[in-house]
Formats: structure tokens, sequence, C-alpha cells
């Protein structure tokens, strides 16, 4: 089972890898449009790696608790568990 340390710390490698984020600036309380401001081409490629890196499908419309950092890997975590 996946440690929510380990999809945080891959989760900053795709930040920094895709975006070219300082890794200083990614806690579980980042905010991506604030802190990281990214726009939403950026979120969807984001994504899309994510959903690759995890065999998941994130649905578009589900942006509750997708703002954060924290909330993205809590989601992760959910989707992987089933």
């Amino acid at each position: 089972m996946t440690t929510q340390a380990e999809v945080f710390n891959q989760l900053k490698e795709i930040l920094v890898d895709q975006l070219d984020v300082d890794v200083d600036k990614i806690t579980l309380a980042t905010n991506f449009k604030n802190d990281l401001e990214l726009d939403s081409l950026d979120v969807y490629e984001v994504i899309d790696h994510i959903e690759d890196t995890y065999d998941i499908e994130i649905d578009a419309d589900t942006d509750s608790g997708l703002e954060t950092v924290g909330g993205l890997v809590d989601y992760i975590l959910k989707a992987t568990a089933k």
C-alpha cells in the first residue's frame, strides 16, 4: 500500500519535472493556482501525468479538494486504494 509520504514525494517530482517548479515551494498546503501560479494547461499536463503514473482517472469536474497538493495526494490515495 502506498503511503501519503510516497505519493507526496512522487507528486513533487512530477511538478518539478513537468513545470520546472522549485521543490522548496511544494508542501501539502501549496495551492496550485495561487502559490505555483499554474494555468489550466499546466494543471491538465500534471493531471494527465498523474493519471498515467497511478493508472487512475481524475474527473475534470472534481474540483473540490484538488486545489492543493495535499488535496491531490488524498485523492490519489483514495483512488488507488480501490
